[in-house]
């Protein structure tokens, strides 16, 4: 690895959760861990609904599961209002396996990614401004 590829960021993540029939919340968060040149940890909040501006301060980018959408609505939406509210990026990850989003995530969303880890990450660090 070359020196200025090394990134000692460890990166604040929200990831969305909730009801999930097809384990896509374990699955996406293996996947970051596989990532060995890629330091993150997650941010939990007891409650997507009144989440606030000092725990928000700490988020670096956000990311939406798409497949949790339909069974977490009220939970998501609050996320995603919020992280417009202060100005965080937001990666939305299509369903596992399947193409499509729902259409008031993908227009909100700062960037669109599938399930391969590399691209998760190269997308992550490309939608924060430094």
């Amino acid at each position: 690895m070359f020196e200025e590829d090394n990134d000692d960021r460890i990166y604040n993540l929200l990831i969305s959760k909730g009801l999930d029939a097809n384990n896509e919340y374990p699955q996406f968060v293996e996947k970051l861990y596989s990532k060995n040149d890629f330091l993150w940890k997650e941010s939990v909040t007891g409650s997507y609904l009144n989440m606030s501006e000092k725990f928000f301060n700490k988020i670096d980018v956000v990311i939406i599961l798409a497949g949790l959408y339909e069974k977490n609505k009220e939970d998501i939406d609050s996320i995603v209002e919020t992280a417009l509210k202060y100005k965080k990026p937001i990666i939305l990850v299509r369903p596992h396996g399947l193409e499509e989003v729902p259409e008031n995530l993908e227009k909100v969303a700062n960037s669109l990614v599938g399930w391969n880890v590399n691209c998760i990450v190269d997308t992550l660090k490309s939608v924060i401004n430094f």
